[in-house]
Formats: structure tokens, C-alpha cells, sequence
């Protein structure tokens, strides 16, 4: 049998950023995998950290801000580029700092319904859909 191993699934974490009824949307850079697709900043965690931590930092790291309110919201499990992924999906209500793209991504805000959900990586299709039925 030619089976290789599945590496082992990694937790990553995303904030949904909240201001004046719109959320934030992050273009991936070029020369980054999967380039010009749409999706929720954060990253992964941390072996031993904790999710609400993993949070805090990327979002210092990405995008120069410090949550302050902010709540989990839903997990789902998908498979990206081979790989298993937990993602934790985190509304991000209030935060210090403004958002700049520290790492050549595009930044947006946009209103629930405005942004086709194809434009987003497959995994967070669903998150936009349901941010259209969400508060």
C-alpha cells in the first residue's frame, strides 16, 4: 500500500470584525496559496495556546488591532489543500487600533448580502451565508 500519512488537523482561528453593521473581509496577497480569494483574518494556533489568545495575536499580527469584545461563534471541519482544519469562527464586536493590512492583503468592509459568497475560500462560503441570517 502507497498511503501517505494525513497530517495532523490544525486548529486555526477566525474573527469576524464588526463596525456599523458591516464585517471585514481580507483578499489573500498575491504570491500567497489560494491568492485573491476572500476571507476572515487570523491564522493558526499555537501548540498549548488557547483559541481566544491564538485570536488576539493574529489579529495584532494581520491587521494591527486588539479585540476587546469578542465571542466564540461556530466551529466547522474541513480539509484545505490536503490538510485537516478545525476553524473557530469568532464575532469580534468592539477592538482598539484600526485595521491595516499588514501583510499586502486587501481590506473591505461590507455589508451582510453585499459580497458573493464564491468570491470567499470554500471553507467560509457558508459563513457568509449565514452572516446574511445573522445579527
Amino acid at each position: 500500500m502507497n498511503s501517505s500519512p494525513t497530517p495532523p488537523r490544525l486548529d486555526v482561528v477566525a474573527g469576524i470584525l464588526w463596525q456599523d453593521g458591516r464585517y471585514l473581509a481580507v483578499e489573500r496577497p498575491e504570491g500567497k496559496i489560494l491568492a485573491g480569494y476572500w476571507e476572515f483574518p487570523g491564522g493558526k494556533v499555537h501548540p498549548g495556546e488557547s483559541l481566544e489568545n491564538a485570536l488576539i495575536r493574529e489579529l495584532q499580527e494581520e491587521l494591527g488591532v486588539t479585540p476587546k469584545n469578542f465571542s466564540f461563534w461556530r466551529e466547522k471541519s474541513v480539509v484545505s489543500a490536503g490538510r485537516p482544519l478545525t476553524l473557530h469562527f469568532f464575532h469580534v464586536r468592539a477592538f482598539t487600533g484600526t485595521p491595516t493590512a499588514k501583510e499586502n492583503q486587501t481590506l473591505r468592509w461590507a455589508e451582510p448580502g453585499e459580497m458573493n459568497p464564491d468570491l470567499f475560500l470554500e471553507a467560509d462560503r457558508d459563513i457568509v451565508l449565514a452572516l446574511r441570517r445573522a445579527d
